[in-house]
């Protein structure tokens, strides 16, 4: 059933609420708010929709994650685009209506695809990592980026995102367009259907697959995204 509303009603429905969650609090399932208090963050370039308060908005300097994160970048064209917000206000963030999911790393690390990432606090590093094994196989490049320490990351999928639990003996295989995170201390390989591969006449999610082994954990998505990991 449709729902129907006098315009007072619509704005009771969709005004924006104070849920005391915390610096990161869901409006929605799609929409971040970021609760600031003479405190930054770090935001995907262009995450911003709206904002109220007094803050500012500085894109990331080239070498502001360190040198080495910069020269990958330069290389390869990967890695996260950063804004860094500053002030006291609330921000409100999202990612072209994909869904939102928060978490808090306790001293822990988690490798992200570069375009999943939508907010994280300070407190948390992040680096640019070489997937081994892989040159040439894919469009989305040979990195991701770890993000490790202690605080809140937000990252975005398209849909609701499946973890899948990898364990010894017992690996994980996915399609690299449609996996969006996994433990941070896993070492995804690559593996290579030649077969079709020459039938498709292309690589595809069927063709090359990343594989995991060990113990940890690969989060996926319903849906193949099919851009680089800098857009």
């Amino acid at each position: 059933m449709v729902e129907r509303y006098d315009l007072d009603g619509f704005v009771a429905a969709s005004e924006q609420k104070d849920l005391n969650e915390g610096v990161f609090e869901l409006e929605s399932d799609r929409m971040l708010e970021v609760n600031l208090n003479n405190s930054m963050v770090w935001t995907k370039l262009g995450a911003m929709v709206a904002y109220r308060g007094d803050l500012k908005f500085t894109r990331e300097g080239i070498f502001e994650q360190g040198i080495g994160n910069f020269l990958k970048k330069m290389v390869t064209s990967e890695g996260a685009r950063l804004t860094k917000v500053e002030g006291t206000g609330k921000l409100y963030a999202a990612d072209y209506g994909k869904k939102i999911t928060i978490f808090q790393l306790r001293n822990q690390s988690i490798c992200v695809n570069a375009n999943d990432i939508l907010a994280f606090e300070p407190t948390i590093k992040n680096e640019i990592k070489m997937i081994r094994k892989i040159a040439g196989m894919l469009s989305g490049g040979l990195f991701n980026v770890v993000l490790s320490g202690t605080g809140l990351v937000a990252i975005t999928t398209y849909y609701d995102p499946l973890t899948l639990i990898v364990k010894p003996g017992n690996p994980v295989f996915s399609d690299p367009n449609a996996t969006v995170a996994w433990s941070g201390h896993l070492q995804p390989q690559f593996k290579t259907d030649i077969q079709l591969k020459t039938f498709f006449g292309r690589g595809s999610g069927e063709s090359i697959q990343m594989k995991f082994e060990g113990d940890g954990f690969v989060v996926i998505q319903p849906y193949e995204e099919f851009v680089g990991a800098a857009t």
